[in-house]
């Protein structure tokens, strides 16, 4: 796994972490990316991202293959990492590359509330398009923050109905305040108009620790 030793660019709108097990293509990639002007972070399986992903500031960006060991050849492990990324960094923008079944990844990609879906291979300039896009998203959604508005994406199941879908958009905005607040359990209270024990319960509701 390679790093950038740089802690404070890694918190803006231009940190990536790029997650690719094939180590050539990785080093080009996150060459390619540092030339342009990109923070990169490299991890090559789910275990080393989820390192990267356990700070309160996590990268804004993500690049994700979805065939990762110890399943390349399947997009098991590349969704998990989907959605666990998801949780922990509720507003982060995750590209997936994928050189698998292209309609069925790009369901579950969408599904699961992936930023956008690429086809591999890619060439550099769609990577980078992609990549202004996300980060264009990333920069109107601070602005939101700001005003205090939270831009949420929920994908629900409708034999559920709605009372499931409630709970996921409550446990989504709690957890993008939460992340925006660095965890900070007093202003993400004052932020969401609840009380601190309200918070506490909220957090313990849906299981939610800050990250070390």
């Amino acid at each position: 796994m390679t790093t950038d030793p740089t802690q404070s660019a890694a918190n803006s709108e231009r940190a990536v972490l790029l997650v690719e097990d094939d180590l050539a293509l990785s080093g080009y990639l996150a060459s390619a990316l540092r030339d342009a002007g990109y923070c990169v972070q490299a991890a090559h399986d789910r275990a080393q991202a989820l390192k990267i992903l356990a700070v309160p500031q996590p990268p804004a960006l993500m690049l994700l293959d979805l065939g990762l060991p110890p399943h390349p050849g399947t997009m098991t492990e590349g969704l998990a990492l989907l959605d666990a990324a998801l949780r922990m960094a509720p507003s982060s923008k995750i590209i997936v590359l994928t050189g698998q079944d292209e309609d069925a990844a790009a369901l579950e990609a969408v599904r699961r509330g992936a930023f956008d879906f690429l086809v591999k291979p890619a060439t550099m300039a769609t990577v980078f398009a992609a990549l202004r896009r996300a980060e264009l998203f990333v920069r109107q959604e601070s602005r939101l923050t700001q005003v205090g508005e939270a831009r949420l994406q929920l994908t629900a199941r409708l034999g559920e109905g709605p009372k499931e879908a409630a709970a996921t958009v409550e446990e989504q905005l709690l957890r993008r305040v939460l992340a925006a607040t660095g965890y900070n359990v007093a202003e993400t209270g004052r932020r969401l108009g609840l009380a601190r024990e309200h918070v506490y319960y909220y957090l313990n509701k849906y299981g939610i620790r800050r990250p070390d």
